[in-house]
C-alpha cells in the first residue's frame, strides 16, 4: 500500500467541470436570495418533537419549508417512499424544482451491517472497505439517500473516547489509505438517479477530544495538526470526495465549523477543494454554547463567513442568513459561493434528472443480498485479530469434543451489530453460539449458558456456567461490551470488560479447562490480567450481520486469522494515550530520573500492528537497492518472508521509518508502507517497497515540507513492536 503524505495544491481530482459549472450558474442566476438560502439549509426528519406552544411538530414545520422551498436538504428518512413524497411535494411547490439532496450516516453498512470501521481497519486492507461501502452506498440509494455521511477519519489515540469505534485507530498513514478507498467505494456513480456522495467527517481534530470525553475541547499544535489530523483528510479531498463535515469540537480556541484557517486557509486555499462545506448537527447553535458567539446572528455570520455551505438542523440560516445579506454583514457573493457548491453536488448526482426512486427496490423493504451476506462474511473474519495462542488450542476441532459456550454475547444478535447500525435489525445477525453450532459436526457436544450480563453485577449465573465448563473439553467465551458502550456520547474511564465478567472468566479459570476468551468490543479494552485466565484470546470487535459465522470460521481454522491491530492495546487506563508514533523525549524510560512510571510498565499490552496466526512466519534481512541516495531519489528495500508452518495465511508486512537528527523532534516509528501479502505453506515470497521524498518527508522547524539529509532507520516486520531495521543516508 502505497500513498502521498505531501500536501498538494490543488487537490488532483477535480470534478466541477465547465458543464456542471454553466447549469449550477444558470440556475443560481434564476434564485431569489430565499432560495438560495434554503439550499444552505438541512433538517432533520427523525427528529419530530411537538412544540408545546403551537401544537406543530418539527415534521410539520419542514413540510411548510419544502413547499416554500427553504429546505434544500434532508436526512434520517426511512425508506424509499417516505423520501419519494418529499421530493414531489418540493417539486409540486417549488418554481425551481431543485430536488432535495438526502443524506443519512451510513457508518459501516445500511441494512446489511458490515464490521465496525475500527474492526474493518483491523484487516489493514482498504479494499475491503471499499467494498464495503460501495455496497452500503448502492443500498442506501435504494431508499433515496444520496449523500452519506462517512467515512469517519478522525485519527485517535484514545480507547476512553467512544467514537475511536467508528475509526481508522491511531495511525494517519493507515487512516488516510482507507480513507481513499472508503471515499471512492462510497461515492458510487451509475447515472441519474444512481449516485451518491461522501462526507468525510470530522474536520478537523474531533478524535483529539482532552480526557478522551466527547465534543470535548482540542488544543494542539499547527506541527500536529499537519503532521497527524489532516493527512487523512487531505487524502479524501484528492481521492475526489464531494463534500466534507466539519466537526462539532472547538480546535485552538475556534469551533470547527467557524474556523477559517480550515475550511478556507486549508481547505480551499492549500488543496482547492471544490465540494461543499457542512456542519455537524446543530453546530451553530453551540457556537453560543461555546461561547464565541453572543446570539444567532453571530453565529450565523461567523459560520458562512469562515466558509461553512450548509448548516445541518440548526435552522440558523433560514432564519437569519437573509436579513445579514440585506443589512450588509455578509455580502451576497459569499451565500451564491455556498449555493454554487450545493448545485454543483446535486448536478455531479444528477438529481436534476432523476431525483426518486423505484420502491420496489428499497433496501427497508427487501431481504439482504446474498453477496452482500458474503461480503459481510469476508469482511468479518479479515477484521479479526488473534491476540494469543498458548499450546496452539486454536483452532478447535469440529468433531468428537465437548464445547462449553459461555458469556454474555454468545447468544446476543443485538450488540454484533455496534454503533452506528441504524438500520440494520438482530434478526439478520449470526450469534457466535449460531455459528459454533452450524461448524460443528454431530458428534461435537456444545453446552451454553450466559454466565452473567455485559454489566450487571449479578453472579447467579456462574454455577450454571462453572458445570458447564466441567462437562466440556474447551471452554469458549465470548465477552466484551454492549453497542451502546461504544459510539458517539459512550466515553468511558474504565475500559476492563464491564460487569461481573472478569469474575466469571477467573471463576472457570480455576477448573483448568483451555479457555479461549473471544472479545467483543468497539474500542481496545484494558485487561492485562486475562493472558494468564485464558488461553487463547481473540479480538472480534462488533462484527456486524456475519459475525457469528466469522468467529466459527476463525475458531475452526475455516479461516487462518490474519487480521493487524489499528490501534495500540493500553494494560491500564494509567498509561492513556499510548501510541506508536510517540516521540522518544529527552529522558527516554531506563532510569530512575526518566519518562517511567513506578507501578508500571511503559510498553503496552499489544502494539500497534500486533496480530498472530496459526502459522509462523520468517523475515529475511532487508535488502536495499541503495544506501545512500539524494533527497528526490528513491530505493527500494525488499524482504524475504517464509511461510514455515503449514496452513496457508495473510502477512501484514509493515515498513517504518524514523529520521534519526532532524531540525524538530520525531516519532520513534513512523508507519510509511505496509502490504498484506499471500503466502502459501513452505513457500516464500518478497515484498518490496519504493521508499522516496513522501516517505521520509518532516515539517521542519519552519513548517515546510521537507527531506533532510542525515540518516534514516527503516524497520520491516509483523508490527510496530517488531522487525528488523537498516539504515539508508540521504546525501546533502
Amino acid at each position: 500500500m502505497s500513498i502521498s503524505m505531501i500536501p498538494t495544491a490543488p487537490a488532483k481530482k477535480q470534478w466541477i467541470t465547465p458543464a456542471i459549472r454553466e447549469q449550477a450558474e444558470k440556475l443560481l442566476s434564476k434564485m431569489t436570495l430565499e432560495d438560495k438560502v434554503g439550499q444552505m439549509t438541512q433538517f432533520d426528519w427523525g427528529y419530530n418533537p411537538i412544540n408545546p406552544e403551537t401544537g406543530e411538530s418539527s415534521h410539520d414545520r419542514i413540510l411548510q419549508l419544502i413547499r416554500e422551498g427553504r429546505i434544500g436538504s434532508i436526512f434520517n428518512l426511512p425508506g424509499a417512499a417516505e423520501a419519494n413524497e418529499l421530493q414531489q411535494l418540493n417539486e409540486q411547490h417549488t418554481d425551481l424544482k431543485i430536488p432535495l439532496v438526502i443524506g443519512r450516516d451510513v457508518i459501516h453498512g445500511y441494512r446489511t451491517v458490515f464490521p465496525i470501521p475500527l474492526a474493518m481497519a483491523a484487516a489493514w486492507n482498504p479494499d475491503i472497505a471499499q467494498q464495503t461501502s460501495a455496497a452500503a452506498s448502492t443500498e442506501a440509494l435504494t431508499d433515496g439517500v444520496t449523500w452519506v455521511f462517512a467515512p469517519m477519519i478522525d485519527v485517535s489515540r484514545d480507547p476512553r473516547w467512544g467514537r475511536i469505534a467508528e475509526s481508522i485507530g491511531e495511525d494517519p498513514y493507515l487512516t488516510a489509505a482507507y480513507a481513499r478507498a472508503w471515499v471512492e467505494g462510497s461515492q458510487i456513480d451509475n447515472g441519474p438517479g444512481r449516485a451518491t456522495a461522501s462526507c468525510p467527517k470530522h474536520f478537523a481534530g474531533y478524535g483529539m477530544a482532552e480526557a478522551g470525553r466527547d465534543y470535548n475541547t482540542v488544543d494542539l499544535s499547527d506541527r500536529e495538526l499537519r503532521d497527524i489530523i489532516l493527512p487523512p483528510f487531505q487524502e479524501a479531498v484528492e481521492a475526489g470526495a464531494l463534500s466534507i463535515m466539519a466537526s462539532f469540537n472547538e480546535i485552538n480556541g475556534i469551533p470547527a465549523c467557524a474556523n477559517e484557517y480550515l475550511l478556507k486557509t486549508i481547505l480551499r486555499d492549500e488543496w482547492g477543494f471544490e465540494g461543499v462545506v457542512a456542519s455537524d448537527y446543530n453546530a451553530l447553535v453551540e457556537l453560543i454554547v461555546h461561547g464565541v458567539a453572543a446570539n444567532e446572528e453571530e453565529a450565523c455570520e461567523m459560520t458562512v463567513l469562515a466558509g461553512c455551505d450548509m448548516d445541518m438542523h440548526s435552522g440558523i440560516f433560514d432564519r437569519q442568513l437573509p436579513k445579514l445579506v440585506r443589512a450588509g454583514r455578509v455580502p451576497e457573493s459569499v451565500v451564491d459561493d455556498a449555493v454554487r457548491r450545493i448545485l454543483a453536488m446535486k448536478i455531479k448526482l444528477s438529481l436534476l434528472e432523476q431525483s426518486k426512486s423505484d420502491e420496489s427496490q428499497s433496501a427497508a423493504t427487501l431481504p439482504l443480498k446474498t453477496e452482500y451476506v458474503e461480503l459481510a462474511r469476508e469482511a468479518a473474519r479479515q477484521s479479526i485479530v488473534l491476540l494469543q495462542n498458548h499450546d496452539q488450542v486454536l483452532p478447535l476441532g469440529k468433531s468428537g469434543a465437548s464445547i462449553a459456550v459461555i458469556g454474555p454475547l454468545a447468544d446476543n444478535a443485538t450488540d454484533p451489530l455496534g454503533c452506528w447500525a441504524l438500520d440494520g435489525r438482530q434478526e439478520e445477525v449470526v450469534t457466535a453460539l449460531d455459528g459454533i453450532r452450524q461448524a460443528v459436526g454431530a458428534d461435537t457436544a456444545i453446552h451454553y449458558t450466559e454466565g452473567c450480563g455485559i454489566d450487571s453485577d449479578s453472579e447467579e449465573g456462574f454455577e450454571a456456567a462453572l458445570a458447564a465448563a466441567r462437562n466440556s473439553d474447551v471452554v469458549v467465551m465470548v465477552l466484551g461490551e454492549s453497542a451502546l458502550m461504544s459510539g458517539e456520547s459512550r466515553s468511558r474511564t474504565e475500559l476492563d470488560l464491564p460487569g461481573k465478567q472478569r469474575a466469571l472468566v477467573e471463576a472457570v479459570a480455576k477448573l483448568g479447562k483451555p479457555i479461549v476468551a473471544v472479545i467483543l468490543s468497539g474500542r481496545p479494552l484494558t485487561f492485562a490480567w486475562l493472558p494468564e485466565q485464558a488461553t487463547a484470546i481473540v479480538q472480534a470487535w462488533h462484527l456486524g450481520v456475519q459475525s457469528g459465522n466469522a468467529i466459527a470460521d476463525v475458531l475452526f481454522g475455516d479461516f487462518n486469522p490474519s487480521g493487524r491491530l489499528p490501534v495500540t492495546f493500553p494494560r491500564s487506563v494509567g498509561q492513556i494515550p499510548i501510541y506508536h508514533y510517540r516521540k522518544k523525549t529527552g529522558r527516554p524510560p531506563g532510569g530512575p530520573y526518566s519518562s517511567y512510571y513506578i507501578d508500571s510498565t511503559t510498553d503496552p499490552l499489544y502494539p500497534f500492528g500486533y496480530g498472530l496466526t496459526y502459522t509462523t512466519f520468517e523475515y529475511g534481512a532487508i535488502r536495499m537497492s541503495k544506501t545512500e541516495i539524494g533527497a528526490s531519489e528513491q530505493l527500494d528495500v525488499t524482504v524475504t518472508i517464509r511461510n514455515a508452518g503449514e496452513v496457508a495465511c495473510e502477512e501484514v508486512v509493515q515498513c517504518y521509518v524514523r529520521d534519526e537528527v532532524a531540525s524538530v523532534t520525531q516519532p520513534l516509528k513512523r508507519l510509511v508502507a505496509f502490504r498484506k501479502a499471500a503466502v502459501a505453506a513452505g513457500e516464500s515470497v518478497d515484498v518490496t517497497f519504493t521508499i522516496g521524498a513522501a516517505e521520509l518527508t518532516i515539517l521542519d522547524k519552519h513548517m515546510n515540507r521537507t527531506v533532510e539529509p542525515g540518516d534514516f532507520t527503516l524497520w520491516i516486520g509483523p508490527s510496530a513492536g517488531s522487525g528488523e531495521s537498516v539504515t539508508v543516508t540521504v546525501k546533502k
